[in-house]
């Protein structure tokens, strides 16, 4: 398990990103999961496939909207220096090939995240709170990672530890693009999934969660908000 985290720390170190701890006690965990909840339509008319994973309801793919949910355009910015300076809201896809688009998705920065019209109407960006139930139900940040991520190698690099994707979450691997202090390169893709939670850590920073091919466990990084990644959607109450 230590050394299962130096790898991960040293993962987010390479990549500009800062980790907070999570529980080091694994435990067990039998998933209750409740049938397929419905679909949802974004403002471009993609739909996702919903499911109730205890008592939240997520999106089951990556959001890949070009517009807000009131139909104004979200900026595309392809210009790796032009997205390291930003400081509104913008997506891309990753290498800015639109052949990502399905299945990862399209990543987002902080600044369209904020907006509070990234999701459809009634959906929102999961707060680091509402992370955080997510990974209790699953048992724990120590193994939630395994029964998030998708399972097999057909997105995931191997080993794709511990995947079994029990919730039926379906996680994979969509990469990152770094932000201004690493000029807007991209990374990761097929090896890491980074997803935007909605709590800000600073004025700068993010609070977001990253699994990682070769480990079961969840990470908590934070990230500057210029930063690009995935983005999943939950149910309003």
């Amino acid at each position: 398990m230590k050394n299962k985290s130096k790898i991960r720390m040293a993962i987010l170190a390479i990549l500009g990103i800062a980790l907070i701890g999570t529980s080091s006690c694994k435990k067990n965990k039998t998933v209750k999961l409740t049938p397929n909840d419905g679909t949802v339509k974004d403002a471009d008319g993609n739909v996702y496939h919903t499911a109730k994973i205890g008592e939240q309801v997520w999106m089951l793919e990556n959001l890949k909207t070009t517009k807000y949910n009131d139909g104004t355009p979200i900026t595309n910015v392809t210009d790796n220096m032009a997205w390291g300076n930003l400081t509104t809201g913008a997506y891309c896809w990753y290498n800015n090939d639109d052949k990502n688009k399905t299945p990862y998705g399209a990543l987002y920065n902080f600044y369209a995240v904020k907006t509070g019209k990234l999701c459809p109407t009634g959906w929102h960006v999961p707060s680091d709170a509402e992370w955080k139930t997510l990974e209790t139900f699953l048992g724990g940040a120590d193994i939630a990672g395994g029964q998030l991520k998708e399972i097999g190698t057909v997105h995931w690099e191997a080993p794709n530890s511990d995947a079994t994707n029990s919730s039926g979450f379906t996680a994979l691997p969509g990469g990152v693009r770094t932000g201004k202090n690493t000029n807007g390169a991209f990374n990761s893709l097929n090896t890491r999934g980074f997803w935007w939670s909605s709590t800000p850590s600073s004025a700068t920073n993010a609070i977001l969660r990253v699994l990682v091919y070769n480990v079961a466990d969840i990470g908590v990084p934070i990230d500057t908000k210029s930063g690009g990644t995935s983005v999943r959607c939950i149910k309003d109450k």
